[in-house]
């Protein structure tokens, strides 16, 4: 079973007697995580009624035990003649996504970037890996918080090969390395599985990358001749700085590759809920049909509570560079 706690004027209210259906998501490239929670509102079979007002600054909690799973602003509600209330909430990174400022980094890593924009939103700062990588410049006139840093994790990610990922948890907001936080829980089809679809695409690949000078001058090219015999050119053309020496290139080139070389692969499972299961995370997947059993990273999830059933869907991304078998 899971706990709602409304939050108003410091004081807490435990909703969860109220609660009908709640559904707790979050998707890679969104910046908050979200919160959807029907409640009743007839006062009726002992069940207290509570006014909420997003207005007021109202907040909630949601636990599962001893385990919170989310804290946020309540960002609008509503209330009808069904006797039902209904209302959604955001987490802190909210606050991200929805303020904007402009930015001019020099030298600066994407670890210092995001303690620079916590600082500046007045949000609290969690864990915070270092990136290593100094970026040159990174100017950015009239822009979200969130696309900033998301800007200085893809730069990040292009010199290194590494990736990193922000989350919200308890008020505060982190930065991740991936894969040292990656997830070890199995999901196996006529276990925990009980649904799922997989898909291969070649939409977005790139065979052949092309690099250019400022004044458009061919400064760099490769291309995979296997993959291009077989489903013809598909070429991705970038920007270098004059200063780029021949190992930054190749490092750029590689990564191009490593995101888009590859047609994309997806899959989409659905199953007996896992809190720990969250975009930005990891699980380990078994489908004999497929012949799948290998590390995925968490695009999306979609948790249900409803009663004491706890249910997710969840979009998974085939992870490259991690553990696999089979």
């Amino acid at each position: 079973m899971v706990r709602l706690i409304i939050l108003k004027g410091g004081s807490g209210y435990d909703v969860s007697g109220c609660v009908e259906k709640i559904i707790w998501s979050g998707r890679k490239g969104a910046a908050p995580r979200c919160l959807k929670a029907t409640l009743l509102d007839d006062g009726g079979g002992g069940n207290k009624r509570i006014s909420i007002d997003c207005a007021d600054g109202d907040r909630c909690v949601l636990y599962k035990g001893k385990e919170e799973l989310f804290r946020g602003i309540i960002e609008a509600h509503a209330q009808g003649d069904s006797r039902r209330l209904s209302f959604t909430a955001y987490d802190s990174m909210y606050y991200l996504a929805n303020n904007r400022d402009s930015f001019c980094y020099s030298n600066q890593t994407a670890s210092q970037i995001f303690r620079d924009c916590m600082a500046r939103a007045g949000i609290p700062c969690g864990d915070v890996a270092e990136t290593g990588y100094v970026i040159p410049e990174l100017p950015k006139a009239k822009t979200t918080f969130y696309d900033v840093l998301l800007d200085a994790l893809s730069m990040t990610y292009k010199a290194t090969s590494q990736r990193y990922y922000i989350s919200s948890e308890k008020g505060r907001i982190h930065l991740r390395r991936r894969v040292e936080h990656m997830m070890q829980w199995v999901l196996e089809y006529g276990a925990n599985i009980t649904g799922y679809e997989y898909t291969k695409s070649i939409s977005g690949i790139k065979t052949r990358v092309r690099l250019l000078s400022k004044e458009d001058a061919v400064v760099y090219e490769e291309a995979d001749a296997a993959l291009e015999a077989r489903i013809g050119t598909f070429m991705d053309v970038q920007s270098v700085d004059d200063g780029y020496n021949e190992a930054q290139i190749r490092e750029l080139v590689q990564s191009v590759f490593e995101e888009k070389g590859k047609p994309a692969r997806a899959l989409k499972v659905s199953g007996i809920g896992i809190t720990d299961a969250v975009s930005g995370s990891c699980v380990y997947a078994v489908i004999p049909h497929l012949g799948i059993k290998r590390t995925f990273y968490i695009d999306e999830d979609t948790h249900t509570f409803s009663g004491k059933a706890h249910t997710m869907s969840l979009k998974l991304n085939f992870a490259r560079g991690i553990g696999e078998a089979g």
